[in-house]
């Protein structure tokens, strides 16, 4: 199958810090249709002490804001050009601006003092709506380049046409918990349709696509393709950034499915019986493998199997269709 590489038109227009554009797609983009059955995802707030490890990277973050609440949705953060996003929203709900400027910067003595002229950098974050409405991610790619204390800022505009400033502090790290970009996909013994009985016991999901428990991850990388692996549970939010990446996921895999292999491991070994009752989840040993921290992540893997792209948290179809058309014409 010939998939063509996703054109987007962007109209940019100027308002103070915040630069807002209206978005199209080229005719030329690979039409994706949702399937016919729709997830459900349970967005959960209380997390039993079991699931204690998803935490970790949840509060490693600050927010400076008087009107202006963010949730950082990368946190796993390390030097060099990083996948950056956050979810904006304010007393009114998601602040949807299809662009806005965001300015990162270092600070090698600490917030008391100046931040590093020379690091500071500013980039566009293009506004993903997540299915069904319920939530959207301003991402970018960010350079980091060096490790420590940093910050990034935003002036978000307000009717009376004054703005309001919001800023996220954070720590970059020389190497990010995760497996990362660069790095050897992790030979991992996920399972299959074939073995166990019924794939309820493979997904929290209703929607049950058989394709995506085809192959193990190390299997998959022995076939020697591009190959996306998903970790989500998609009956089971613990987190504001969580969206149906599954569902995405088999969205896909019904275009590029000639030419890249799909493998989607849920969060949990026993999907079958947390139904209605999170407190019997027992975590994957895979995600340990992986060094995973958080709700959801996609990783994109080429023929070779090295680790091409990196999402944390939900990764928007947009995204994904340029990652995936990057993995297969570079082979």
């Amino acid at each position: 199958m010939n998939i063509e590489r996703t054109k987007f038109v962007i109209i940019i227009l100027s308002l103070t810090s915040i630069t807002l554009v209206a978005c199209a797609t080229s005719d030329d983009q690979q039409e994706v249709s949702p399937p016919a059955e729709a997830q459900n995802s349970v967005q959960v707030t209380d997390k039993p002490a079991g699931l204690s490890q998803f935490v970790e990277l949840e509060h490693s973050w600050t927010v400076i804001s008087d009107e202006i609440d963010l949730e950082l949705a990368t946190p796993d953060l390390e030097v060099g050009v990083q996948r950056f996003g956050v979810v904006l929203s304010n007393k009114i709900g998601l602040i949807k601006f299809p662009i806005v400027k965001l300015t990162a910067n270092h600070f090698p003595n600490g917030y008391d003092f100046e931040p590093d002229v020379e690091t500071s950098t500013s980039v566009l974050g293009r506004y993903y709506e997540f299915p069904f409405g319920t939530r959207g991610i301003h991402s970018t790619d960010i350079e980091f380049n060096r490790s420590g204390l940093w910050s990034v800022f935003a002036y978000i505009p307000r009717p009376n046409g004054t703005k309001a400033h919001v800023e996220v502090r954070f720590t970059v790290a020389e190497k990010a918990h995760s497996v990362t970009v660069g790095q050897k996909a992790p030979s991992s013994e996920s399972r299959t349709l074939a073995s166990v009985e019924n794939i309820a016991q493979l997904t929290t999901g209703n929607l049950q696509v058989p394709a995506l428990y085809e192959y193990s991850v190390a299997e998959a990388l022995e076939r020697e393709r591009p190959l996306v692996i998903v970790f989500a549970s998609p009956a089971f939010c613990t987190n504001a950034v969580c969206g149906p990446q599954v569902e995405v996921a088999s969205e896909l895999q019904e275009v590029y499915g000639e030419q890249v292999d799909f493998v989607h491991i849920d969060l949990y070994t026993n999907p079958h019986e947390i139904q209605g009752d999170l407190n019997k989840a027992q975590l994957t040993p895979i995600l340990d493998e992986w060094g995973l921290s958080s709700q959801e992540w996609t990783f994109i893997v080429d023929s070779k199997g090295i680790v091409t792209h990196r999402f944390e948290n939900f990764a928007p179809k947009p995204e994904l269709i340029v990652a995936l058309d990057q993995a297969i014409s570079n082979g």
